[in-house]
Formats: structure tokens, C-alpha cells, sequence
């Protein structure tokens, strides 16, 4: 079984899935980005499988019910596609239009799926806005549809604070005008997007479109008009934001969902010009590998797109790749730039810059000595002395 993900997911197919397993007995649910509550209280008996733990999947991995395969997110398309990845049943949301169906609010690998499933039952909603590039296969059989006109799942901005509004202010410092960006969910990225609000003639090509987003094109801050590729049209793969964005993107041809062999793909990202990426991480080690999967020994993320992205970016002419995190945990008391990762999600020959809210480290070209200055320089002062102990014991090398 194989649900959409994200503002992408057929609620209401969702909801029922419970009480499915319940009358038909075991089978294993793929999820991806969970925004909603639909999985919250599934019964201990279903077992779930996920390309990460992100958004509240993650409390499912807790309870030890997500199994979580290690795949960059543009391996999921290409795995379905060859039937390396197979679904026996898919579970999609659809808007409809005097042309057909498009697939709303996601142009993801469920579509790959959906080809080779022996059963596909979509969501068929009226309030669903109708996304531009991610129009139906007229040849993709649906076996049963369910016409509804329900709210969609929403994924509200997450609040952020003073560590947020510093880390975003250094971010926004090494965003030049007219450069493209492609940007996470969070916290984070959305400081980042609002300190971004003085730049001119932004581009978008991110594999997520999310709410802030909305407010920069409506200000003239995000205009697409210098993109090399795609020029005049916001980019994206999936959509994770609130209803304000869907109505903006609603039959709206500024705006383009295209499959991860394209929003993903490294060769598209190489030929953009001026691609910056900002992303997430929860550790950097001294060494200047990036954990984007594990705290605290538990699954809390993926790999995702966030590997491609990086060398994307630094492939693009004048392009760069953005690491932020904070320098501790929301306590204080755990530092993020560690002697060692728990997991190796971006390696040191991939990484670039790194952002916390006490500085930029420029790690691109550095040797090994120069990074562990300029990490230890940027984390929290009261974890500096802990740091350079750990250098000193070998705990780094």
C-alpha cells in the first residue's frame, strides 16, 4: 500500500486505512512527509515503510512502526518507474478539469507508482487546485474514485525566534539578487525566506513550495526573471503550505509542478545559474559531515533530496549550497556541531557552507585543520572548550 504524501494526501482514503487493516489484515503502508494527524493513533499492528521520518512520521518511527529506507529522494521515482519499488495498491488525490485529471499539489514518485500498482483509487476533490505540469497519463488507469469536496491537509509555517531571525539574517547576507533558490520546510527556511524580503528578482527551484513563498512573489521579491532555466515560472516538486498558496497556484502556469527527474535531477540543477540551496541539518561534525537523519539515536529525517541538492548547487555556475542549524538544541545545553555525527547524511567533500546563528563557515576548499577552526568558531561558546578537547583526544580525526 502507498499513500500520497504531504498536502498531497487523499484524507479521507487515509483516515480509512486503519480500519482496512483491521478487516483485510497485515500489510505494510509506505508514507512519505506526514503534515496531517491521519497516522497519529494507527494501531500498533500496522506497519509503516518511508523514505524518511520527516514531518509527523516521525512519531511512528518512535513508536517503531517506520521502517526507513535509506534512498536519496530522486531514487524513489526511478525505483518505481523500473519496478525495483512496487505498490500493489496506491491511494492518490486528483483535481479534475475540462481536460481530465492532474495530480494536485505533488509531482512525486506516487505517479511512478501508480503505473505499475495492480489497484489505484483516487480522491477525486473538488476543492483540489488544479497544478500546472502535473496534468494525468491519459493511459494511467484509476480503478475506483471517490468524488469529494473536502478541506485539504495544511501545513502551517512553523514559528521561529530570535535564533531563527540570526541564523536567516547571515543566510539572506549570501543570497545575491537574481539568484535561484531552492529551500526546506521548517523553522529555519521560513526565517530564511522572511530576511529574504529586500532581495530583487528571485527565482524558484526547490523541490518544496511553501507558504512564505506566496508572500515574496506578491511583494515582487520573487519574480523567476532571471532564471536560466524555466524563466517566469516558480519550480517545484511538492507542495507544503496552506490554502493561501494553493489558491495562488491554482491553474496558475507561473507556477510548474515537475517529477524529481527534473526538480532533483543534478544535470537540470548544474545548468541553473546563481542556484543557491538552503537546507536543514540536525549535527555537523568536526570533520564537516552533515547528519540530516538521527537525534538521539532515533530516526527524525531523511536523506530526501538534500545530497542532490548540494552537489546541484555547487555545480551551477556561481552556485552554492547553505547547511543551517542552530549551534545547540532548543535547551542550550547540547551542542549540534559534534566530534562526530550519528549519521553521515552529506559527506565532507560535499559540503559547502555551514550557518548557526553565531557565524558562516566557508568549508568549500578548506583542509582539515582550517574546517575544524571554523566550525568550532561558529558553534555555541559554551561548547567551544568541549570541541577542542575532543580535538585534542582524537575524537575529530
Amino acid at each position: 500500500m502507498l499513500c500520497a504524501q504531504t498536502c498531497a494526501e487523499p484524507s479521507l482514503l487515509a483516515a480509512a486505512l486503519p480500519a482496512a487493516h483491521a478487516a483485510v489484515g497485515p500489510f505494510e503502508t509506505f508514507v512519505g512527509t506526514v503534515v496531517s494527524t491521519s497516522f497519529d493513533h494507527a494501531p500498533e499492528t500496522m506497519a509503516f515503510a518511508g523514505y524518511g521520518a520527516m514531518g509527523r512520521a516521525a512519531r511512528l518511527a518512535r513508536r517503531g512502526q517506520l521502517d526507513v529506507w535509506p534512498l536519496h529522494y530522486s531514487a524513489l521515482e526511478a525505483g518505481f518507474a523500473s519496478g525495483a519499488i512496487r505498490a500493489d495498491v496506491v491511494l492518490l488525490q486528483l483535481a479534475q478539469g475540462p481536460g481530465g485529471y492532474c495530480a494536485t499539489l505533488a509531482n512525486d514518485y506516487v505517479l511512478a507508482a501508480a503505473r505499475h500498482a495492480r489497484c489505484v483509487i483516487a480522491q477525486v476533490n473538488a476543492r483540489a487546485p488544479w497544478c500546472v505540469g502535473a496534468e494525468l497519463d491519459p493511459e494511467l488507469r484509476i480503478d475506483a474514485a471517490v468524488e469529494t469536496e473536502t478541506d485539504l491537509v495544511e501545513a502551517a509555517s512553523a514559528p521561529s525566534g530570535e535564533t531563527e531571525a540570526a541564523i536567516a539574517r547571515y543566510v539572506a547576507g549570501l543570497v545575491p539578487d537574481g539568484a535561484t533558490i531552492q529551500i526546506g520546510v521548517g523553522a529555519l527556511p521560513d526565517a530564511v525566506l522572511d530576511a529574504l524580503e529586500g532581495h530583487r528578482d528571485l527565482g524558484i527551484h526547490s523541490g518544496v513550495l511553501a507558504d512564505r513563498m506566496a508572500g515574496l512573489i506578491a511583494r515582487g521579491v520573487v519574480t523567476n526573471a532571471r532564471k536560466t532555466l524555466e524563466p517566469g515560472i516558480s519550480v517545484g516538486n511538492l507542495v507544503i503550505a496552506t490554502q493561501r498558496l494553493f489558491n495562488m497556484i491554482d491553474g496558475n502556469p507561473a507556477f510548474a509542478l515537475r517529477p524529481a527527474a527534473h526538480t532533483h535531477a543534478i544535470g537540470t540543477l548544474a545548468r541553473q545559474e546563481r542556484l543557491v540551496t538552503i537546507n536543514s541539518g540536525i549535527e555537523v561534525d568536526l570533520l564537516g559531515q552533515v547528519n540530516a537523519e538521527r537525534a538521539d539515536g532515533q530516526p527524525v529525517g531523511g536523506t530526501g533530496g538534500l545530497v542532490d541538492f548540494t552537489r546541484g548547487a555547487q555545480l551551477a555556475p556561481n552556485g552554492r549550497a547553505i547547511l543551517v542549524l542552530r549551534a545547540t538544541d532548543r535547551s542550550g545545553e547540547r551542542s549540534r556541531i559534534v566530534p562526530r555525527v550519528q549519521a553521515v547524511t552529506i559527506g565532507r567533500a560535499d559540503v559547502d557552507t555551514v550557518v548557526t546563528e553565531y557565524g558562516v563557515a566557508e568549508l568549500a576548499h578548506l583542509g582539515a585543520a582550517e574546517r575544524v577552526r571554523a566550525l568550532i568558531a561558529i558553534a555555541a561558546p559554551q561548547h567551544r572548550e568541549m570541541l577542542e578537547r575532543a580535538l585534542r583526544e582524537g575524537g575529530a580525526s
